[in-house]
């Protein structure tokens, strides 16, 4: 599998998780606020910041009746509007450049979720480096063909999405040219619970698809973000503000930045803790093994006794011979005068 690379940033299982800080919404609708999200996940360690590009009329109708309306009792955006949520959500389109001047100002990859062909188009006039395609988008072949032709590396998230739909969206991305391709883990509830993560997806989907697999997650916590690492993950995704008190869309499922940072160093020592298949004592560990028990005699013993359970123990340090010639050495008679306190050797005895 190859590694990907992104605006000089690589992305693969040779290198540190690439941590994605999602704005969404959380901009409440104001550019300087907007600004300062992106300066705090900068500071919180975030390799990236991700917006979304779409008005309320490029998603849906102004229409306030049926299907239209959010009346799940269980939905953070329960009695608005599909017209009105995005409404509120979306980020103004003459903010992009300005967002993206900052990102790259402090060192961060910007760029955005795409909902429709003209935002692409859009997107491309701003140069972005990469595009990312959303849970309820990976179903619009449509979408995805156009975004793959832009020759920028592609994130999939795959919320909901059967294995044949993730196998549509890949295929249609490769066919397009695509090469940079990355599929994220996704459970497309807000927030989701660790039980209904599934990261054990993640490998299989690795393998699957013979692509790189990371975590979008709308969990609270670092936990699971943490722990799919371990699974193999390369790219986590995390809703950033920066207080959940101030509200926003999707402030409630949002890490906060000191949150944030903690996600960035946990999940770098995960990523660090995967080492490589390795047995027998490592470099550092070296230097430990005089601390390992091995057999001393622990009694003045003169020439020509025997060895007994009162005169040899295995006992810290480690420099004599090890404890599994315990056994052996009860009952053999040592050669000269032993000393309390010497390292069992095979040299104490005639044969």
């Amino acid at each position: 599998m190859r590694e990907i690379n992104v605006a000089h940033r690589r992305i693969g299982s040779a290198y540190p998780p690439f941590i994605i800080a999602e704005m969404s919404g959380n901009h409440n609708q104001s550019l300087e606020r907007a600004l300062e999200i992106v300066e705090a996940a900068a500071k919180a360690g975030a390799h990236a910041l991700k917006i979304q590009t779409y008005t309320a009329d490029t998603m849906t109708i102004d229409y306030q009746k049926g299907e239209f309306f959010i009346n799940d009792p269980n939905s953070l955006w329960k009695g608005k509007s599909l017209y009105e949520l995005y409404q509120e959500a979306y980020t103004p389109w003459e903010w992009h450049k300005p967002i993206f001047d900052r990102c790259r100002e402090l060192g961060m990859i910007g760029f955005s979720t795409p909902f429709d062909e003209s935002a692409v188009d859009f997107l491309e006039s701003l140069d972005v480096p990469l595009y990312k395609i959303a849970s309820f988008e990976n179903i619009d072949i449509p979408l995805i063909r156009r975004v793959a032709r832009t020759g920028k590396p592609i994130i999939i998230s795959t919320g909901m999405a059967t294995i044949a739909e993730i196998d549509e969206a890949v295929r249609a991305a490769r066919e397009e040219g695509c090469e940079d391709l990355v599929l994220l883990k996704c459970t497309s509830t807000y927030p989701a619970s660790p039980e209904n993560s599934n990261l054990l997806t993640i490998p299989h989907m690795r393998q699957l698809f013979d692509v790189e697999v990371g975590l979008s997650d709308h969990t609270m916590g670092v936990g699971v973000a943490v722990a799919s690492v371990a699974l193999g993950a390369t790219v986590i995704e995390k809703h950033f503000t920066l207080r959940r008190a101030d509200g926003g869309v999707d402030s409630a499922f949002s890490l906060e930045p000191e949150e944030f940072h903690s996600l960035v160093v946990e999940t770098e020592r995960a990523w660090q803790g995967l080492g490589r298949v390795s047995y027998g004592p490592t470099e550092k560990e070296k230097n430990s093994l005089v601390f390992r028990r091995s057999l001393y005699v622990v009694e003045d013993v003169k020439a020509g006794e025997p060895l007994t359970k009162q005169n040899l123990r295995a006992i810290r340090p480690g420099h004599g011979l090890p404890p599994k010639y315990y056994d052996v050495l009860l009952g053999k008679r040592v050669k000269r005068d032993i000393p309390k306190g010497t390292p069992a050797s095979w040299d104490l005895f005639d044969e």
